[in-house]
């Protein structure tokens, strides 16, 4: 089968990358997944879920999935062979950002891209560009303003509610932090 007669999947609004195919497992057409979400598990309740393939959004339909050495495989509709399979290793698996759960207290960490920071003082430190994970605490990479009074290009900012991060407000596009500016 041609990944071309896969069902193409049309007018999906920001897709959010999930997780991607890893090495083919066996002879018939299993593949293991790399999952990115925070129970790796959760990969599978996503519907539709998605690949990128060659520019091209297209359904996945995983008829069987296991976990196999600490990782899982999964088996793809019409994949049926190693040979075939093969053509979607490292190919990113998503969803569409409206599959999402809807989070009460904490962001995804797109929706704190894009966002101004102050400091509590009114101070402007920058626009968020990154997020770093470094296994205590998840991290905001600031690009500081070109004409920044400390000199600064750019600082890396803890996010801990509360102690270093005030409030956001992702609606307004602004995260508003208890730091010094020239730190």
């Amino acid at each position: 089968m041609q990944l071309g007669e896969e069902k193409k999947v049309s007018n999906i609004a920001e897709p959010i990358v999930i997780g991607k195919f890893g090495a083919v497992h066996g002879i018939k057409g299993w593949l293991k997944i790399h999952s990115y979400t925070d129970d790796a598990e959760s990969i599978f309740q996503y519907k539709p879920l998605l690949m990128k393939y060659q520019g091209q959004l297209q359904e996945v339909n995983i008829t069987e999935w296991k976990c196999h050495s600490n990782t899982f495989v999964a088996k793809i509709d019409a994949f049926d062979v190693r040979e075939e399979a093969q053509a979607l290793v490292g190919v990113e698996l998503l969803v569409n950002a409206g599959e999402l759960p809807e989070l009460e207290s904490d962001f995804y960490w797109r929706d704190l891209i894009g966002c101004q920071v102050n400091t509590d003082q009114g101070y402007h430190l920058g626009v968020v560009t990154d997020m770093m994970e470094t296994g205590s605490k998840d991290v905001l990479v600031v690009k500081a303003n070109s004409n920044d009074a400390f000199g600064q290009k750019e600082r890396l900012i803890p996010f801990i509610k509360e102690q270093v991060v005030s409030h956001v407000d992702i609606t307004g596009k602004l995260i508003t932090v208890n730091w010094e500016p020239d730190f």
